[in-house]
């Protein structure tokens, strides 16, 4: 079996979801391969030898006869499936959603979506994220529906036992974008480190996205919050040497912060998790399948500094109870996010799809 995964660029959690899935396909025997329309930061993180960097009709025509793909996914970009269709594919084609943004952004791309999804896709797949999977079943009533969680690789990306360093981090990962939400790390770091002088806080960008008027909003934000000698501002840094930042985070006394308004599924908290960084996170819908209160990380209202404050002071200090939820979260990836469960599923759609005709 011959998959082909394509999406916009390699960046955020749909370029780590493909590098994983294509890990645990591999190990069922199939051969995956993905096509990127444009280059991204994740590009420095490919370790596959079938990625390919092309957006010429004639190239991905060349691409499509060559390799004779059994089944291609695409990722948000509806319009490939018109193109695909033009360009003689005529096999299985499975329309996934993923990384929509917040809500309004997600049902204004599923409603631009459904004409060419209706028209050229055999069936659609999505994370079992709530707000997902209302709006797929109410905008696409009509198609064959899959959803199952992504995967991740415990065994590439884990604890490792590195330098601590003498001061608590307060982290955060995103894109500078309204609905990651950064001005409320920011105002939460300045009330820790108002309780707290040694805190620093790191922040994990991609510096080639994000939006350009929050770009400029955010540099004026940290000016104004007074925090410039406490943050640490890292962009584009190789996935492989994530795991090191997290498991220093974690041993830090630190931990990671998600803001994120709306998540279809949150990779970076799940790597925090692998890594033993205890995670605050506001109630962003997807990370629900992986954060459980007080058990696996925290979460706090939404909108609401004081209580995000309080719950990150749980978890600042050492206590029994911050070193049980970074136990039971590290044991809780390792259970339900395996490569064999995604593969499981995988072959069981795939099986379905392929029986229909």
């Amino acid at each position: 079996m011959k998959i082909l995964f394509v999406f916009f660029l390699p960046s955020g959690g749909v370029e780590t979801l493909n590098r994983q899935r294509c890990a645990a396909l591999t190990l069922e025997g199939m051969s995956c391969h993905i096509l990127y329309l444009r280059p991204g930061a994740g590009l420095q993180n490919q370790n596959l030898a079938h990625v390919h960097m092309i957006n010429e009709d004639h190239e991905i025509k060349q691409l499509l006869d060559q390799e004779q793909f059994d089944v291609i996914v695409v990722t948000s970009d509806f319009l490939m499936l018109e193109r695909l269709r033009k360009l003689g594919y005529t096999k299985k084609l499975i329309f996934e959603g993923q990384g929509f943004g917040n809500h309004t952004q997600a049902v204004e791309a599923l409603n631009l979506a459904a004409p060419y999804v209706k028209a050229f896709a055999n069936a659609v797949l999505y994370p079992p994220t709530p707000h997902l999977t209302q709006l797929f079943q109410d905008i696409y009533p009509e198609m064959v529906h899959f959803s199952f969680t992504n995967c991740f690789d415990t065994g590439a990306f884990h604890y490792q036992a590195v330098a601590t360093p003498a001061y608590p981090i307060l982290a955060w990962v995103g894109r500078i974008e309204a609905n990651k939400n950064w001005l409320a790390f920011l105002e939460i770091g300045q009330r820790l480190i108002q309780q707290l002088p040694t805190l620093r806080m790191w922040l994990f960008e991609d510096s080639n996205l994000g939006e350009f008027l929050e770009k400029d909003k955010f540099a004026q934000a940290i000016v104004s919050l007074g925090i410039q000698p406490h943050l640490d501002i890292f962009s584009n840094v190789p996935h492989a040497q994530m795991a090191s930042y997290y498991s220093m985070i974690g041993d830090s006394g630190g931990l990671l912060c998600s803001t994120s308004r709306l998540e279809g599924f949150g990779y970076a908290v799940l790597e925090a998790m692998s890594c033993r960084c205890p995670v605050l996170a506001s109630d962003s819908d997807g990370v629900k399948f992986f954060l459980i209160h007080d058990f696996t990380g925290k979460f706090y209202l939404p909108d609401n500094v004081n209580d995000a404050v309080a719950h990150a002071q749980d978890l600042l200090y050492p206590a029994a109870k911050r070193e049980s939820i970074r136990n039971h979260a590290q044991e809780h990836v390792r259970n339900q996010f395996s490569l064999s469960l995604y593969a499981q599923h995988f072959k069981a759609m795939l099986n379905q799809l392929m029986a229909s005709g």
